[in-house]
């Protein structure tokens, strides 16, 4: 494939981190392209790995509000009912997402489509014993199965 065709293919697959795909296209081609595009995050400093990290939206916080999510975000926070918060389930994750940036310096990130609200929920506050570190690791890890999940019906 043609650096630009990957490009304009995979483009959307990283939240708001074009630089990804962009490695990537100079990389290919891959045995198996997830594990090629991870091997590029890998690969990335820590500082470009927090970017990636921070590029992420809180989950059914003020982006997903003010209608501001990408696309993929906005389907995969309703596909676990995040869209369909009750008043009090609202305040916890906000509660939740905020106890969260404060203590690690970066949004709580979960593949959700793996999950429903209850299980985010749960995640939060189980994560929230964990040090930065491991927070950070799992951050990454979670990224590369929205990866994972975005890359399906593309092929």
């Amino acid at each position: 494939m043609t650096r630009d065709a990957f490009i304009a293919a995979y483009r959307d697959l990283f939240e708001h981190s074009p630089w990804v795909i962009e490695r990537a296209a100079d990389a290919q081609p891959f045995a198996n392209l997830h594990a090629g595009l991870m091997h590029v995050v890998a690969q990335a400093t820590p500082d470009e790995q927090l970017a990636l990290i921070r590029a992420h939206p809180e989950l059914a916080g003020k982006a997903a509000i003010d209608r501001m999510l990408t696309d993929a975000s906005t389907d995969e926070q309703a596909s676990a009912g995040l869209d369909r918060l009750t008043p009090e389930e609202f305040a916890n994750f906000h509660a939740l997402n905020q106890a969260y940036r404060e203590k690690f310096g970066f949004p709580f990130i979960i593949c959700v489509r793996k999950t429903n609200k209850a299980g985010i929920l749960a995640a939060m506050e189980d994560r929230l014993t964990h040090d930065r570190a491991t927070e950070f690791a799992t951050a990454l890890h979670e990224i590369g199965e929205i990866v994972r999940l975005r890359l399906e019906p593309i092929g």
